[in-house]
């Protein structure tokens, strides 16, 4: 029996540890890195005429590699925070190096990116305070400069896809909380949305979210991201918590790091490969490299954990994994009572003829 119950828990774990290597969890190594082999997308610098402000305002776009004036495309708007202009992201990302390299390595669908000025104020420079009141008031204002000015100028002037279903909407920071505001607040515009470190300018779930139901049947793909010594997280926390309490599906990713470009790069790089293409919603609480709260998590770990659970198939032994940094942390649950005096991990609880033990597994995989 007990050699039985051994073989059993190897060939679960096995599984698990399989599905587990399916995603990719973070950026590989140089994907932020010029590579000089591969074609590159282009960088331009436009104005557009702002009815919202009463003056002509900046944007960068981006257009991907092998760009065909007479092919239709999907568009990312991609915004900046609170200390930044429509530069930010190209002195700091490299977002266009980013794409350039996903697209070589046929990991993302052409998009074009757009890149403008969140601060939609006739003053947009990022000088002086920009904690002031008008300054902060402005990156509300630019939702009305984003669904008026800006999208009908990109619309009529670049060959783009102009339905919901190609279009999204990302940030960082201030830009993340705008994200969040206008892309949740106007999802007859935005199917896919994706904040990187929220800022305090983020709007209540409540607020985001008023009817998860509607909000459920019309995003493609929300994503939250956050490093784990932000001081902002807890921004992003409270929205993931809504919304797991709603069963709203949404990729909750967190990783080592601060409030930072290593931080938005690598979140940039994670969401931009997902848009646009099909996505499979029952993955999405495996994305984070250190996971996300789970019933299963081991006592004293610093980070909480994914899990998966496998049961066999008689239902008398049940493995429940949890990945945790190249861990698997593993519960196991006998039903059988002869299989619970035997087991071969050592009893450590028995309550109601279950039986629990947690260990730590290597697992080739990054998690």
């Amino acid at each position: 029996m007990k050699k039985t119950a051994y073989l059993l828990i190897i060939f679960l774990l096995g599984a698990v540890g399989g599905y587990a290597q399916q995603l990719e969890k973070e950026a590989p190594e140089g994907f932020d890195q010029v590579r000089e082999t591969i074609a590159h997308g282009h960088l331009d610098t436009v104005e557009y005429h702002s009815k919202t402000v009463g003056t002509a305002r900046k944007a960068v776009v981006y257009t991907p590699p092998n760009y065909n004036e007479d092919k239709k495309y999907p568009v990312l708007y991609l915004l900046h925070g609170i200390g930044g202009d429509e530069t930010e992201w190209i002195r700091g990302g490299q977002p266009q190096v980013i794409m350039d390299n996903l697209y070589a390595a046929g990991k993302a669908e052409p998009m074009i990116i757009v890149m403008p000025n969140g601060r939609a104020m006739k003053d947009d420079r990022a000088t002086g305070n920009i904690m002031a009141k008008d300054k902060v008031e402005a990156f509300a204002t630019f939702e009305d400069d984003l669904l008026h000015d800006l999208i009908p100028f990109v619309e009529e002037t670049y060959p783009v896809l102009v339905d919901r279903e190609h279009r999204a909407i990302a940030g960082l920071s201030m830009g993340g909380g705008q994200t969040l505001n206008f892309g949740l607040g106007n999802l007859g515009e935005f199917a896919w949305v994706g904040s990187f470190s929220a800022a305090p300018n983020t709007k209540s779930p409540e607020e985001l979210v008023p009817d998860p139901t509607t909000t459920k049947e019309q995003l493609k793909l929300l994503w939250i991201s956050c490093g784990d010594q932000d001081g902002l997280l807890g921004f992003s926390q409270r929205t993931h918590e809504y919304l797991a309490i709603n069963d709203v599906p949404h990729i909750y990713y967190i990783e080592e790091g601060g409030h930072d470009f290593k931080v938005w790069k690598n979140g940039l790089y994670m969401f931009s490969k997902l848009l646009f293409k099909q996505v499979d919603q029952s993955k999405f609480d495996q994305y984070s490299p250190l996971g996300v709260p789970a019933e299963t998590n081991a006592r004293g770990a610093k980070y909480p954990q994914n899990s998966k659970t496998i049961s066999s198939p008689d239902g008398n032994l049940e493995v429940i994994v949890s990945f945790n940094k190249g861990m698997a942390q593993y519960t196991v649950r006998y039903q059988d009572k002869a299989m619970l005096e035997n087991s071969p991990l050592g009893l450590v609880t028995n309550e109601g003829g279950f039986a629990s033990n947690v260990k730590g597994i290597p697992v080739n995989t990054a998690c």
